[in-house]
């Protein structure tokens, strides 16, 4: 994991193999960010125009090196857009700034050291260039590693200038940040990795010894255990798999805690679509339907390692959902948890089905609060494209916290509703409910069906993550190709508020 430093050195002063510094948009022209006055000194005052020159005009994700000049100990400066330069005495978004940073660090691939004179004008500066700057460094080289091949490395330090390592706030803006990065790169990693290498079994075997490692409690259902319990949701789906499912809890608890938390993910460490196979092109990436639950695991952990005062428990619902002899038959009725019955017409709208048998199952605790998050359906995709997830819940004040504490960190997002209209398109003749239904609003007809699911009086909320959880795309600011650990950041966010006290 990529290390991270304050630092009161001056830009010009420190040692490192690259200085990283800011330069955005204005009414004038390029301008030179606050930060990096020091090495617009060593430029003779001309660093702006010397960037105009070379075609710099300051716009997020751009990116160019210059040889550094006499006076300025590393040996390269590396200018990163900010986009529009804030007028008057407002500072630059936090967003905008863990954006630079994150493309700085990707960059900066392959480098040992690289210094950061980004604007600090306030602790939460800081802390977004501290955490771009660590997601920007992710890089998933285990294979590549394994196989010999020269694999570029990620970058291994980075020094935050201007981030007064004596300061109390700083230093915990600091370690929120490492913490929050190496949580997210867990998440990162799970999703990146091969389905042949993770599968339930092996998904829940790093829960129990990363749970072990930070003191979390971890209860791992087996396929005996979930037949035991009535768990036909689960079951049915990893029916056709030579790899059985799971159904893990993981448990954080606070002895000053007041309120507890349930975050639910969806776990299917590889969808072929079962029986309803996928047509070619859609199989390729499916090892990522699991980002859900990698996404609440991290979070989990994020929080016990940051020490709120919360409780939260994670349900990682795991299974594999594959074409064979035993699979389950679109026809076929299944009785769930909760004892309803669910006729699938579709084998590949799975996700729903082991996220109902956890919603269930952890609405029996009664907490004051349950999230489940997904890559649940393509029809958010359509709705919203590849970067925003949908947001929808029970309670329209619940989703509109969801949604505002989403913006706050940086991960964009939708209100999205639940019409009442749409429920109707799943009656079934056989069975208490289909596990489809109309096929426009799909990603809204998916959300009443979880719903169906969730325990009377129990606030909830559903997050449809399938376009940003997995980038097939080039890699820009912080989020790198492949996984990317989308809604981490703000499953952590609302367990911090909670434990202020702050959950509406």
């Amino acid at each position: 994991m990529t290390a991270l430093t304050l630092s009161t050195a001056g830009p010009a002063t420190l040692r490192a193999d690259a200085l990283v510094v800011g330069v955005a948009k204005s009414g004038k022209g390029l301008v030179v960010a606050p930060g990096a006055e020091a090495v617009d000194a060593a430029f003779d005052g001309r660093l702006a125009a010397v960037l105009e020159t070379l075609g710099a005009s300051g716009a997020e994700g751009e990116a160019i090196k210059l040889p550094a000049p006499a006076g300025v100990k590393a040996p390269v400066v590396l200018a990163v857009g900010l986009g529009t330069a804030p007028e008057g005495d407002a500072e630059y978004a936090a967003e905008a700034l863990r954006r630079a940073a994150g493309t700085a660090s990707r960059v900066l691939h392959g480098s040992k050291k690289a210094a950061f004179a980004l604007p600090v004008g306030s602790v939460e500066d800081a802390e977004a260039i501290a955490e771009g700057a660590l997601l920007g460094a992710y890089a998933y080289t285990a294979y590549q590693e394994q196989s010999g091949k020269n694999a570029k490395k990620p970058l291994a330090e980075v020094a935050l200038l201007g981030g007064k390592p004596r300061d109390k706030a700083f230093k915990a803006a600091a370690e929120r940040a490492q913490v929050l990065a190496e949580e997210i790169n867990r998440a990162r990693d799970l999703i990146n990795m091969p389905p042949n290498d993770l599968y339930p079994a092996t998904f829940a075997a790093t829960a129990q010894a990363v749970g072990k490692e930070h003191g979390l409690k971890v209860q791992v259902l087996d396929e005996k255990a979930l037949a035991k319990g009535g768990y036909g949701g689960i079951l049915g789906v990893g029916n056709g798999s030579v790899n059985p499912p799971r159904l893990v809890k993981i448990a954080y608890t606070h002895p000053d805690a007041v309120k507890t938390l349930a975050l639910v993910g969806k776990g299917i460490t590889y969808d072929s679509g079962g029986i309803s196979l996928k047509p070619a092109g859609h199989n390729e990436t499916m090892k990522c339907d699991m980002s859900g639950a990698a996404a609440v695991f991290a979070a989990v952990v994020a929080a016990a390692r940051l020490g709120l005062a919360v409780n939260v428990t994670g349900w990682l619902a795991l299974a594999e959902n594959m074409p064979s002899g035993t699979a389950t038959r679109p026809g076929d009725v299944l009785r769930m948890y909760s004892g309803k019955t669910v006729e699938v017409l579709n084998t590949d709208a799975e996700g729903r089905l082991v996220l109902a048998d956890a919603l269930t199952r952890a609405s029996e605790e009664n907490p004051d609060a349950i999230v489940d998050v997904a890559t649940l359906t393509g029809a958010m995709i359509l709705a919203l494209g590849n970067r925003t997830f949908g947001v929808m819940a029970n309670d329209d004040a619940f989703r509109t916290e969801i949604h505002e504490i989403a913006e706050e960190v940086g991960e964009a997002s939708w209100p999205m509703p639940l019409p009442a209209d749409l429920r109707k398109g799943m009656d079934s003749p056989t069975a208490d409910i289909a596990n489809m239904g109309e096929r426009m609003g799909g990603g809204l007809v998916a959300g009443l069906f979880l719903k169906e699911f969730v325990g009377e009086g129990i606030a909830w909320a559903h997050l449809d993550i399938a376009g940003p959880a997995f980038n097939e795309g080039g890699p820009f600011g912080y989020t790198p190709k492949g996984g990317t650990g989308s809604s981490v950041r703000t499953l952590v966010k609302l367990a911090e508020r909670t434990a202020e006290g702050d959950l509406g």
